[in-house]
């Protein structure tokens, strides 16, 4: 990568990402241009701008992509109702196609021969990244600092600040959080320090978002979500941009102490992981689409995109955003979202989110079919029988040959 003279680096101002732009500088004597990207971390990101300044760096890029991201990104996934091994809502996942993304618009519109990251070598982030970039962008050189550097822990890295004259906010009398900790408007993650025994239970005060079930209130809350084409468009009839209906729910089911999650999953890269989640706007939409969807889908077309879930979740968990594959899956999912209108009613209570109520213009439910009571014709029910019968063939045929079933 000799020929290198300029690099867009994803840049927190943090520790690691402060370190690397000057490891860039001096190791690829190349310009650096910087890019922070607001996608609703919680954390301040406008002092990013003063922290590159002071390390040379002329180009700078902070952008609040907080709308896009959910809109683009978190809104198409929940149509799809995706989650990867069963439980996972994927909030780190669906942020890195967006970074990747900007990363590679930032190097067309400055002229840049790479990108940089600092993902590390051992997780998923570093392939969500790169795939990205490569499908955007073909000929893109990468540069990730983790695998070619040998500082690999904090005192080595606070070491060559020091080496280096590189101004952080970190000392080592600083009380540091023993967690890697990612956040964005979906989610907040944690892993490290104790949850890498994976019998240790999470320390209480690890979690930021939610209050836990037992101090959550004791009186339920209710709240109504609208829908327009298998996304939220409003809570309790107030009409709201996406980041905000996501924010918004986010502070209704951390108040209820909802969203927790303990897992270990399977890492692309090979390994199994133990991470804690708290996703609680993402949990209550979840089951509000499910619900919508259960009114105003076809059978065969929900249960057809109940089977393509995990594949389209796994595409996402393992960075292929931007493949073909996962766009010909959206457009079949999309397609299906047409008529999902209307509105849930939530009940918020203790951890747990149920459904109390749902109706739809386009619903599917027909109360005079369903009915327990007198139906007045509406359904026949001597041709049950036929049906029945069809159905049983195979399995009589089956069992006069002499299968044994048991």
């Amino acid at each position: 990568m000799s020929n290198i003279d300029k690099v867009v680096l994803a840049y927190s101002g943090g520790l690691d990402t402060s370190v690397i732009v000057r490891w860039l500088q001096e190791t690829y004597g190349c310009e650096v241009v910087t890019f922070t990207a607001d996608i609703g971390q919680g954390e301040e990101v406008s002092p990013a701008r003063a922290k590159a300044e002071a390390l040379g760096v002329r180009e700078i890029y902070i952008d609040d992509l907080r709308e896009e991201y959910v809109r683009d990104f978190v809104f198409p996934m929940f149509r799809a109702n995706a989650i990867y091994e069963g439980e996972y809502l994927l909030g780190t996942a669906i942020a890195r196609p967006l970074i990747a993304k900007r990363l590679i618009e930032i190097a067309n519109e400055t002229g840049a021969d790479a990108i940089a990251h600092g993902a590390t070598g051992k997780g998923n982030d570093q392939v969500r990244f790169e795939l990205g970039a490569y499908g955007l962008r073909p000929g893109i050189q990468v540069i990730a600092p983790w695998r070619e550097w040998d500082l690999n822990s904090r005192e080595k890295l606070m070491m060559y600040c020091e080496q280096h004259n590189i101004p952080v906010d970190f000392s080592s009398s600083k009380k540091q959080s023993p967690y890697s900790m990612d956040a964005n408007l979906l989610h907040i993650s944690y892993e490290g320090g104790m949850l890498e025994d994976p019998w240790a239970e999470a320390e209480e005060d690890m979690w930021r978002w939610s209050v836990s079930p037992e101090a959550a209130p004791e009186q339920a809350t209710y709240t109504t979500i609208t829908f327009e084409r298998g996304d939220p468009v409003a809570l309790d009839g107030d009409t709201m941009s996406p980041a905000l209906l996501l924010e918004t729910l986010n502070r209704l089911g951390g108040a209820n102490g909802i969203g927790r999650l303990d897992i270990v999953e399977n890492r692309y890269v090979g390994m199994k992981s133990r991470g804690c989640y708290e996703t609680p706007g993402g949990t209550i939409l979840l089951k509000a689409h499910r619900a919508i969807e259960s009114i105003t889908l076809d059978r065969e077309v929900a249960h057809m995109k109940d089977s393509l879930m995990p594949r389209y979740a796994e595409l996402i968990y393992n960075g292929y955003w931007w493949s073909p594959e996962r766009r010909m899956l959206q457009a079949a999912i999309d397609e299906s979202q047409q008529v999902v209108n209307g509105e849930v009613r939530l009940k918020l209570y203790k951890g747990s989110v149920s459904v109390a109520g749902r109706r739809s213009a386009d619903s599917l439910f027909d109360g005079r079919i369903a009915t327990f009571e007198d139906d007045a014709g509406a359904y026949d029910q001597r041709d049950a029988e036929g049906f029945i019968q069809l159905n049983a063939l195979r399995l009589r045929i089956a069992a006069d040959k002499g299968r044994k079933l048991i």
